[in-house]
């Protein structure tokens, strides 16, 4: 009976990483690939497939280059852009989430339903309205209408009540009252830390999501070159007729997701301890 138990036992864990496996495979396999390209020439990419890096990493540079787009320039516009609005949503968004969730006030559930109904709001219908109010008031090509809008992040807001509603203990924000820390102390030196894995996992989120923003970026700045973030860039690439170098365009579009790359295995060691951390705090 037992050994007929841990045989079946063995058999399910056994499919179960196959299929983690498989699955890994599907998600890994695509970025690797592209990654892989980026590193070989437009003919050995046409002649065969091949799981091996090249050796045309230069090449490659030199010719995105030649195209006249400062890849550089984007990567610095991009990072600007993409730091700047995680920050201030995660911040934010935490502070309004923290307030919803600690504190009663008149019309509070409205408050809160009005979030929720802005969440369900695709961000694509007030696209043109938005367009025609910064335009009125002359912050076209710049930084400011993609930044500044971030503070209010329906959807992080959403997300991190929740979490402070699971994460906060009441008899903690209490006694820190009492010894004398004013609202903000709390939120900044309690608060704050026992929603860290919360804001570091939506803070990923939110950078990627910044980081491969396209339409809002082509409306806002799209007139300033200088300006241009890295998708624009590889649309000014694939548009001016330089498709045919495939190495190139693999190249660039490695660079643009290096990044994103880098910061989730960066942040992803603190969602980890911040777990670790949360499951003992109280």
């Amino acid at each position: 009976m037992n050994t007929s138990y841990l045989r079946k036992q063995n058999i399910a864990k056994l499919l179960c990483y196959l299929f983690l496996i498989v699955l890994f495979i599907i998600c890994i396999g695509p970025v690797y690939i592209l990654l892989v390209n980026a590193t070989r020439s437009t003919a050995e990419i046409n002649r065969a497939f091949s799981l091996i890096p090249g050796t045309f990493v230069l090449e490659n540079w030199r010719s995105i280059q030649a195209t006249g787009v400062n890849m550089l320039l984007g990567l610095r516009n991009s990072a600007i852009i993409a730091f700047s609005v995680t920050f201030l949503s995660i911040y934010f968004s935490m502070l309004t989430a923290y307030g919803i969730s600690v504190y009663n006030f008149r019309f509070k559930r409205q408050f809160y339903g009005f979030i929720l109904m802005m969440v369900l709001v695709p961000g694509q219908l007030y696209l043109i309205g938005f367009f025609q109010y910064v335009n009125m008031l002359g912050l076209l090509n710049t930084y400011w209408p993609l930044i500044v809008p971030s503070i209010a992040a329906p959807g992080t807001v959403f997300f991190m009540k929740q979490y402070f509603d699971g994460a906060l203990v009441p008899e903690l924000i209490q006694a820190a009252r009492i010894d004398g820390a004013n609202e903000f102390t709390i939120f900044n030196k309690i608060a704050l830390p026992l929603a860290a894995p919360g804001a570091f996992t939506f803070a990923i989120f939110t950078f990627v999501g910044s980081w491969n923003a396209f339409m809002g970026p082509l409306f806002l700045i799209g007139g300033n070159q200088d300006l241009h973030t890295l998708p624009l860039l590889m649309q000014r690439v694939q548009a001016g007729g330089y498709i045919p170098d495939q190495g190139a365009i693999y190249f660039g579009m490695a660079l643009t997701i290096v990044p994103i790359i880098i910061v989730y295995a960066v942040f992803s060691k603190y969602i980890v301890s911040g777990v670790s951390l949360g499951s003992v705090k109280e």
